[in-house]
């Protein structure tokens, strides 16, 4: 059964837990192995929550750049068009603009998909390009769209999720967030290799980052989803210089109004995260095989099952 109240809590924040209830805080280690079971911590938590619900209806846009001879098997591209929009003000500012959080992704997408019209061959597979709606609402856009698929999700081969690309210039990196759980690792460090580049997994993966965009919706439902993170190597200042900018956008502009466009981006980077992403859909839709989950991946029998359909 589902607990009456769910939520995530941080590294910190549960340790604090153990401490209070008397426990080791190895606890984490230990869940994550086979026939772990709860422990009670004997603590109480009390909570409310006060909130007025209001409906609206929004919508997914979708494009569709049709195969020639498998135009029935499909390569997704995604990015939400949603932001926070009107909010509490800060500093007088109440416009939650999303600049980077995602119509840097839009962005991206709309590009991305132009450059496949300009191949001078259409590819073998469709390409579906798709702007979701209400991720910042709990991903429910790109959820509406696996449960109403526009293509088979056993003939669908991959999601390419675009959320937040970063305008920091380029970088000798990249990250690879759920690094280890598909196939599609080899096709981005195929790509990245070519810029001379490194990939390199998320390195706090306990802050969930593999499910916290439209693209875990995809893996759900098993399909192999590759998202991507700005690196941190910056080609010109340095990695501490590049973590320091990273650490400015979490602590000054992530959902904030202060996530703005401004004359000083440096774009640079941003074109050639999406050289990458452009090249990996591109192989892919020239392909026969379906890249799979890796041994381990909680993700693989999903699709096993799905493919057998």
């Amino acid at each position: 059964s589902r607990a009456l109240w769910e939520g995530w809590m941080t590294m910190e924040s549960a340790q604090k837990l153990f401490s209070l209830a008397g426990v080791s805080d190895n606890l984490i280690q230990q869940a994550g192995k086979k026939g772990f079971k709860p422990v009670p911590l004997g603590v109480k938590l009390s909570g409310k929550i006060q909130n007025e619900i209001k409906k609206s209806k929004s919508n997914n846009v979708l494009a569709i750049w049709p195969g020639t001879d498998r135009k029935e098997e499909c390569i997704v591209y995604s990015a939400h068009w949603d932001h926070l929009g009107k909010g509490e003000p800060v500093n007088g500012d109440s416009i939650y603009n999303g600049a980077a959080d995602d119509a840097s992704g839009v962005a991206a997408l709309l590009e991305i998909a132009h450059a496949f019209t300009l191949q001078a061959e259409k590819p073998s597979r469709s390409i579906l390009f798709l702007a979701v709606t209400a991720e910042e609402q709990g991903l429910l856009g790109s959820e509406y769209y696996t449960k109403h698929p526009v293509f088979p999700l056993q003939k669908t081969v991959a999601d390419i999720n675009i959320d937040v690309m970063h305008p920091f210039g380029k970088m000798k990196d990249l990250i690879v967030v759920g690094k280890g759980q598909s196939e599609l690792d080899t096709y981005i460090e195929d790509a990245a290799q070519k810029q001379g580049r490194i990939t390199r997994a998320e390195p706090d993966p306990s802050g969930g980052w593999y499910f916290r965009s439209d693209h875990f919706n995809f893996a759900k439902v098993g399909i192999p989803s590759l998202y991507i993170e700005n690196g941190s190597d910056s080609r010109v200042h340095g990695e501490s210089w590049g973590e320091a900018q990273k650490k400015l956008y979490n602590d000054n502009r992530y959902h904030a109004p202060s996530d703005e466009y401004t004359s000083d981006w440096d774009i640079s980077g941003i074109v050639e995260d999406m050289q990458l992403l452009y090249e990996v859909g591109k192989k892919l839709s020239e392909e026969h095989v379906f890249p799979g989950w890796k041994t381990g991946s909680e993700f693989k029998s999903i699709r096993e099952e799905s493919l057998k359909k």
